[in-house]
């Protein structure tokens, strides 16, 4: 072999090849902004940037979500050494609320047909969020001339008037100052920004690229790569040009972990929980000894209180829940004719009303989850008093005392001393007057194994 080849084969055999370009593309599929989604965001996140990712795509639909945990999330994105991309799909698909901020804090926002983004109105605990407004009866009163006195009301108006609350507006205000410099760092339309948080206004996609809030529409994902690649993004690792016309698409699913944290953390999984744990643990009460119901029920109460770290969870809410259950529970030992019982599914569904405070319905738990729900464990408990009522009515059957009333037949004349045959046995028998052979007696009394008997 010629020198100047053994050359370029040593050159080639110890140079280090040039790996593939690859995007890392995540996916929140009709998902709340929760701290489960925050964690698998900023993994996604690091890791992209430990593999010197293309960049990182974030495939978003979402109604919305908690506030801290979308602060979170537009921290790391704008912070970010590796590009980021949001883009809003597939068809169908929204960012709401929480994801109009994490939108906006994109390096490039995409949107694919038929979706939307908007509504980022913030909504204070217990339903405020902002000035609220009243129609009140204004009455028009005329004064003749030369006249001191007003005469009888004249005239009615309707006046709308509003009402200002002023942690609702210092959390509107707080809200808009955060939006604005978001959109104002990614060169985005600030006063559309500002009208998504202060009049809720929500856009489609065409209208979105046109007021410059997004940057382009893409049908798919690899529509999307090819009209990003070239463009120059700031990071804050620096100046980055994509180059994804060719990458290789690497997606990052959740972990199994963070799948089932994502589904107990649903208000309404965690609130099923709640119940199914409180049931367990009341039918092992009641049936001691059994087991399984009462290592179930612990099992989902801790599960759901897991969860409830993880939500806006009002506690008079759930004293109230607890309250109902305690008054249900109490219907089997004290006799209210019914009173604990309308207490206790009062309070359980007025607790379970309670139960979560956020603006955002995906967030609250539906209607139609609590209403099966306190209706099934109101019977449940009913059905358990009525079997305890029934069994402490029944006389005993098992001892001394289930022997009293029994009847049976003399075997011998009983008087002082006799025998006689009951529960097919034959018991030594007293009697206060003489029964000859063969009559029917009745069990009056039980000392030791000698019965006192009757004739019936």
């Amino acid at each position: 072999m010629k020198p100047p080849l053994v050359l370029l084969a040593l050159f080639l055999l110890f140079t280090p090849q040039a790996q593939a370009a690859h995007v890392n593309v995540i996916e929140l599929d009709n998902q709340i902004i929760s701290p489960v989604t925050q964690q698998y965001i900023l993994d996604a996140l690091a890791r992209s940037e430990r593999e010197q990712a293309a960049c990182l795509i974030l495939m978003l639909d979402t109604p919305g979500g908690l506030l801290e945990s979308t602060r979170a999330i537009v921290k790391g994105v704008m912070n970010a050494k590796v590009p980021v991309v949001v883009y809003v799909a597939p068809s169908g698909a929204r960012a709401g609320s929480a994801g109009v901020f994490i939108t906006l804090a994109s390096h490039i926002a995409a949107m694919a047909p038929s979706t939307n983004i908007g509504a980022a109105h913030p909504v204070a605990v217990g339903g405020g969020g902002g000035p609220v407004k009243k129609l009140i009866r204004r009455i028009k009163r005329v004064v003749k001339e030369g006249s001191t006195k007003p005469e009888q009301p004249h005239e009615e108006e309707l006046v709308e008037e509003e009402e200002h609350d002023p942690m609702a507006e210092k959390i509107l205000n707080d809200t808009v100052a955060w939006i604005t410099t978001i959109a104002k760092a990614r060169h985005r339309n600030q006063e559309w920004a500002k009208k998504a948080v202060t009049e809720s206004v929500s856009v489609t996609e065409t209208e979105a690229v046109k007021e410059q809030i997004v940057d382009l529409i893409a049908k798919d994902l690899e529509e999307l790569l090819r009209k990003i690649d070239g463009w120059p993004v700031e990071t804050a690792g620096g100046t980055a040009t994509l180059s994804t016309a060719q990458a290789v698409v690497v997606r990052l699913p959740m972990t199994a972990r963070q799948r089932f944290l994502a589904v107990v953390t649903n208000p309404s999984i965690a609130y099923l929980l709640m119940l199914l744990g409180t049931l367990g643990l009341i039918f092992e009460f009641t049936h001691p000894g059994i087991g399984f119901p009462g290592i179930a029920g612990l099992i989902c109460v801790i599960l759901a209180m897991f969860a409830f770290q993880t939500l806006p969870i009002n506690y008079a809410g759930l004293a109230l829940m607890g309250l109902g259950v305690l008054l249900l529970i109490a219907e089997v030992k004290v006799i209210s004719y019914g009173l604990l019982t309308l207490g206790g599914v009062i309070a359980l569904t007025l607790g379970s009303l309670m139960l979560v405070e956020s603006p955002e319905p995906a967030l609250r738990i539906s209607l139609s989850v609590i209403g099966p729900m306190v209706i099934t464990l109101t019977a449940l408990v009913l059905f358990v008093v009525q079997r305890a009522v029934r069994a402490q009515s029944q006389p005993v059957a098992t001892g001394p005392q289930g022997m009293i009333g029994e009847l049976g037949v003399a075997s011998t004349d009983v008087h002082l001393e006799g025998q006689v045959f009951v529960h097919g046995e034959l018991w030594a028998a007293v009697s206060a007057a003489p029964i000859k052979q063969s009559e029917r007696v009745r069990v009056v009394g039980v000392k030791g194994l000698r019965l006192t008997v009757e004739k019936t």
